[in-house]
């Protein structure tokens, strides 16, 4: 099958959907171009292999909100080729989970208790009690698992008292507690929704 046939037959797929997105907002922000992109355009690209290959990443990789991740690379002026990369995926997760809006940490957690719940035939409210620490470091890690949630429940403050030095190590980028005090402060109605919600769900 020659290639620019491949390209189109795989148009559907999410990852192509995804780099295809990537490519009209590229050329939107960095050429200031009045005309919209089209598939075909995307196709006959020479760039076309690497915002697929971001793309795919995307999906692989879970990514938290792709169009922020997106921004956030446009914005730093990082090359395309490198766009698929962890290292620059945990650098905007370590940005995004500090402005990000609470209710969001908070659902994507409570969506993350459930997977677990399905996976341990437990109660999704006893995550972070009985869980593996690693499965919660990992969680943390890839911003499953908020501070918003850790600092502001019964059992995310129990659960700091169970994890190793060497994983408290790990994760501090992400719980940072004096960076975490300063958000808490600035957003306290978020904070006592957040820490409401998890008392009455059990947490």
């Amino acid at each position: 099958m020659c290639e620019p046939k491949r390209r189109r037959l795989e148009r559907s797929e999410r990852g192509v959907q995804l780099g295809l997105q990537a490519y009209v907002r590229f050329y939107e922000i960095t050429q200031g171009s009045a005309r919209t992109r089209t598939f075909d355009d995307f196709c006959d690209s020479p760039y076309y292999r690497a915002f697929v290959k971001w793309g795919r990443y995307c999906v692989n990789t879970r990514v938290i909100n792709p169009t922020q991740f997106l921004e956030w690379l446009l914005k730093n002026n990082r090359k395309i080729d490198r766009w698929a990369t962890d290292s620059h995926y945990e650098e905007f997760l370590l940005d995004y989970v500090r402005r990000e809006r609470a209710d969001d940490a908070l659902a994507r957690a409570l969506e993350w208790s459930l997977d677990w719940a399905d996976a341990n035939t437990a109660p999704a409210h006893d995550c972070l009690r009985y869980g593996s620490t690693n499965t919660i470091c990992h969680a943390i890690t890839t911003a499953r698992l908020s501070a918003w949630v850790i600092y502001n429940s019964e059992s995310g403050q129990a659960l700091l008292n169970r994890l190793l030095p060497e994983q408290i190590t790990m994760i501090w980028p992400w719980i940072d507690a004096d960076a975490w005090q300063r958000i808490f402060r600035d957003f306290a109605s978020d904070q006592v929704f957040v820490q409401d919600t998890l008392l009455k769900a059990g947490w």
